[in-house]
């Protein structure tokens, strides 16, 4: 299926276990779409690319959001709650992506408007089919926001 977002798609992970981010920085490489990766470690710095704050001043407004919910500093139901309370933000997709299967979790984060919410795989083969089928499904069958930035 050819992509529907023919420009590049810009993707914010918002990560901090390092092999998991790889996995998916992998993942996202290994694919035929076109995108650029950003990856914040924690919900600090993923409000301050965000809001293009401190070292992110230049960061572009990512298409897509990758979010994980067991965050330092600031946890990622806290920056989804923030990204869809912001009139600014609310309309990029956030792609919950995590290794909890708690119900609470599931249904908090829909709740706070997640567009939908994924469990990570433990065997790096599905982790890659996983992303795989995200990237498919976001960049190629879904028509994603146009922001003129």
């Amino acid at each position: 299926m050819e992509p529907t977002n023919p420009k590049p798609v810009t993707i914010l992970l918002v990560e901090d276990n390092p092999g998991d981010a790889e996995l998916a920085k992998e993942a996202l490489e290994n694919s035929k779409f076109i995108n650029k990766l950003h990856v914040a470690e924690d919900g600090v710095q993923a409000m301050e690319f965000l809001h293009r704050q401190g070292p992110y001043t230049n960061a572009p407004r990512p298409d897509i959001i990758l979010l994980d919910l067991n965050l330092p500093k600031k946890d990622g139901r806290e920056v989804l709650a923030e990204i869809k309370s912001d009139d600014k933000f609310k309309t990029i997709p956030v792609v919950i992506l995590t290794s909890s299967k708690a119900d609470q979790d599931v249904i908090r984060s829909y709740k706070l408007h997640a567009n939908c919410y994924i469990t990570k795989p433990l065997d790096i083969n599905q982790f890659f089919k996983v992303v795989g089928n995200i990237k498919e499904f976001w960049m190629s069958i879904v028509v994603l926001p146009h922001h003129g930035e």
